[in-house]
């Protein structure tokens, strides 16, 4: 079992910067591949960026350059810093960590932190 919770939203005016957070308990989180995803309303979730367990990165068109992805095995925390961002940023951002083990899947979720980017 693998319990998340995200931190670090609010409200920021465009081009600002804001670093969340998620943090992890309940199981190895060096071992999972840590992603997070957004969805604004009346938009479907789309991932944001995505971390490996060996720290390989990916990140939407609509974000890189902007936005950094990293974790601290040590804390059991992944991170995502956002900068120069924009009103279309605004979303709840999610937290998700997941793993294959001898051919089974698992999938955690957080609740999600809202982001508001707005003058």
């Amino acid at each position: 079992q693998v319990q998340l919770v995200e931190s670090g939203g609010g409200l920021v005016q465009p081009g600002g910067s804001l670093r969340l957070s998620c943090a992890a308990s309940g199981s190895i989180f060096g071992l999972y591949d840590m992603t997070w995803y957004r969805q604004a309303p009346g938009k479907q979730r789309e991932l944001v960026a995505g971390i490996t367990s060996g720290g390989s990165t990916n990140y939407a068109d609509s974000v890189k350059g902007r936005f950094t992805i990293s974790r601290d095995n040590a804390k059991n925390t992944v991170y995502l810093q956002m900068n120069s961002l924009k009103p279309e940023d605004t979303a709840v951002y999610s937290c998700n960590a997941n793993r294959v083990l001898s051919g089974v899947r698992y999938v955690y979720w957080g609740q999600g932190t809202q982001v508001t980017v707005s003058s």
